[in-house]
């Protein structure tokens, strides 16, 4: 008997189910993540109190991937989207209504949690739509989708914090987002089963009579790879230690050096006098400048190899953290900020996606997933970290100080990528 042929992937049959939850979601990260640490000053937070509410939805985010691949293979990818949503909404609720920075900050932290579940379901929902001959260039788009989200969302944060006048009216686009993507996913078909040819074959099906799932429906596949990633965490960790301890931590430290960018440039706004709307438009516009580079880095990763993206990229930011520690005491501080954040930002373009680039090459071949999941986990590490610094030594010391911390990390960090990834990639990926 002959067996039909799959008929041909529609890109665009996904492109709704799946990439309009991610865009939605992320517009609405984008328009919180610089409003936080503004929100927290607003409420009478100091500087190293409002960096270390910031902080949490990084630690949230990372405390949230141990058991993330567990809920989404339990309940599914597209009801643990669904979940998440709703559950940052509660979140976003409590950040909306808070009359001081501790309450402010459980709910940042419920945020954080809930966007580490969404994060990973998202993945293994594309994973499950798309079929392997095009899934880099889906995942890669997916990529710019992120970014996009985090160049409008602060442009919608200064429109609104503008027409309101308040701070945390912000968390209400967010809110409007979460809802937004939960009803695309209840309302729209599911891509594994909505578009033609992409059931993978099963148990009946398969010539090796292995189907991967209890059930023999492959339809799990996202979900089975991100238990995988979570499975075990540990123990791959200590399995695979050494790569770990040194190219890992040049991972942690690009890490840290991306998400101390997203805490520091708005606590430097409060710092010098910028008003909430204003704030936010700079961080946008740079942010404009950091989702025009993402598809350049890939050329330049794939022309020149992984370090062509990653050194100038730590060297860039590392340099701007020094530029920003050097510039507080200036007459022109302001336009040095808004200088000083535009080369963040195309220093932080030129490095996009070469976190998970360097995963993909270190990860085996056979069996990549749990590899995968510890390397996201020290990367997530790093940009749990970060923040936390920079508002304790902001405590003890100055913003300023702080920000000369960082700008020595990222020295370190380039040196550890420099020194450690001639050694783990082969020649032609260096």
């Amino acid at each position: 008997m002959t067996t039909a042929e799959p008929s041909p992937f529609d890109f665009k049959a996904v492109l709704l189910s799946g990439f309009l939850p991610a865009a939605l979601f992320a517009i609405g990260e984008g328009a919180i993540i610089p409003i936080i640490p503004i929100a927290a000053d607003s409420l009478g937070a100091s500087l190293a109190i409002a960096g270390f509410v910031a902080s949490l939805i990084l630690v949230g985010e990372l405390i949230g991937d141990v058991p993330s691949g567990v809920v989404v293979a339990r309940i599914g990818e597209r009801n643990a989207m669904i979940g998440a949503a709703l559950v940052s909404v509660v979140g976003l609720v409590v950040c909306t209504v808070a009359p001081n920075p501790v309450v402010l900050a459980v709910g940042v932290f419920l945020v954080g949690l809930s966007t580490a579940v969404f994060a990973l379901a998202r993945h293994a929902y594309m994973t499950t739509a798309i079929p392997l001959a095009v899934r880099a260039r889906a995942l890669s788009s997916l990529g710019g989708v992120f970014r996009f989200g985090y160049f409008v969302g602060p442009f919608i944060a200064a429109g609104v914090v503008h027409l309101t006048g308040t701070t945390q009216s912000a968390f209400w686009i967010h809110v409007v987002c979460c809802l937004a993507a939960a009803v695309t996913l209840l309302v729209l078909r599911d891509p594994a089963t909505g578009v033609r040819g992409l059931r993978r074959p099963t148990r009946a099906s398969r010539p090796d009579g292995q189907d991967g799932t209890a059930g023999g429906d492959a339809t799990d596949t996202g979900a089975i790879l991100v238990q995988q990633e979570s499975h075990g965490l540990f123990r791959t960790i200590a399995a695979n230690r050494a790569v770990l301890l040194r190219l890992g931590s040049g991972a942690g430290l690009i890490g840290a050096m991306r998400a101390g960018r997203q805490v520091i440039l708005p606590l430097w706004a409060v710092s010098v006098g910028l008003d909430d709307a204003t704030a936010a438009l700079v961080i946008g516009i740079a942010g404009a400048v950091d989702f025009a580079l993402f598809y350049t880095s890939g050329q330049i990763m794939d022309r020149w190899g992984r370090l062509a993206s990653a050194l100038p990229c730590m060297l860039g930011l590392s340099i701007s953290y020094f530029l920003l520690a050097w510039s507080g005491h200036l007459d022109a501080r302001v336009g040095w900020f808004v200088g000083i954040a535009m080369g963040m930002s195309l220093a932080n373009g030129v490095g996009s996606g070469i976190l998970m680039t360097l995963g993909a090459d270190l990860a085996p071949r056979g069996n990549p997933a749990p590899f995968l999941g510890a390397w996201r986990f020290t990367g997530d590490l790093g940009q749990a970290a970060a923040p936390l610094l920079i508002s304790g030594i902001t405590a003890v010391a100055t913003i300023a100080v702080a920000s000369g911390v960082m700008g020595v990390l990222g020295l370190v960090g380039a040196g550890v990528l420099l020194r450690y990834v001639p050694r783990y990639l082969p020649r032609r990926l260096r």
